[in-house]
């Protein structure tokens, strides 16, 4: 198989989300397989030292700051990355955040501010930048889903919602943009060590449980997404279209 199936040379990249965690892993690994990477957040400071971690590492990257739930601001930060690095070849949508309560408390606020995170800016984003895309007839977008787009547990309905919401919107997005050689997939990662479970590996009892349930008795490492993330942003996956490729040690399967 040749190599050049995962080349990403000339490709540019965005990826929302990603001044950190496991947005700022798929960004080094894109930029790796040769992307120009450009890396988004609405902290300015995470995003300036995600973007100088890469550029250590001689890798093409920059930096976009906008608000991923904000149509005006999105649409201004799609045009100016197009005007200065060109047309944007990929797409990430990884802005994501989870907050914890009792369903029949969850706040109102903190229910909406999920959903608009978690699945409607991925709409929001994907609108913007798939007119160069459907121009152009080429396109890749891959949304970060996640185990909970299929199964839940207590306290994270509005995470819930917004993920299950994400992978009927990646089919969408894949049925509506095929044509235009556009391939839409997700991403679902199950439990791995980031900022956003730290409370979670850091309990004793969850941590246990957590590696008694996985078949791989064990946390992912974010670097354990790369491969997949490549592999749906190259010419690899050229014939899939609308898949959740779930990353998460077997646990699905042995539910």
């Amino acid at each position: 198989m040749s190599k050049d199936l995962f080349d990403l040379q000339g490709k540019v990249a965005l990826i929302t989300g990603s001044g950190r965690g496991i947005g700022f892993i798929l960004a080094g690994g894109l930029a790796r397989a040769g992307a120009t990477v450009i890396l988004n957040d609405v902290d300015p400071a995470a995003l300036d030292a995600g973007v100088g971690k890469l550029r250590g590492q001689d890798l093409k990257a920059h930096g976009a700051a906008f608000d991923v739930t904000k149509t005006d601001a999105v649409n201004a930060g799609v045009a100016d990355i197009e005007s200065r690095f060109g047309q944007i070849d990929i797409l990430v949508n990884n802005a994501g955040i989870q907050r914890r309560h009792p369903l029949e408390e969850f706040p109102d606020a903190e229910w909406r501010a999920v959903l608009d995170i978690d699945l409607t800016a991925p709409f929001v984003v994907s609108r913007a930048a798939v007119k160069g895309m459907i121009a152009r007839k080429a396109g890749k977008i891959i949304n970060i889903c996640s185990l909970q787009s299929t199964v839940t547990r207590p306290t994270i309905a509005a995470y819930t919602a917004a993920k299950g919401g994400l992978a009927l919107l990646t089919k969408s997005m894949a049925v509506e943009w095929a044509r235009h050689n556009i391939q839409t997939n997700g991403i679902g990662p199950g439990y791995f060590k980031t900022e956003m479970t730290e409370r979670l590996w850091k309990d004793v009892d969850f941590d246990a449980w957590l590696c008694g349930r996985v078949p791989a008795g064990r946390w992912g490492d974010p670097e354990e997404l790369v491969g997949t993330a490549v592999f749906l942003a190259s010419a690899a996956s050229s014939y899939v279209n609308g898949q959740l490729i779930y990353v998460e040690g077997g646990l699905l399967a042995g539910m």
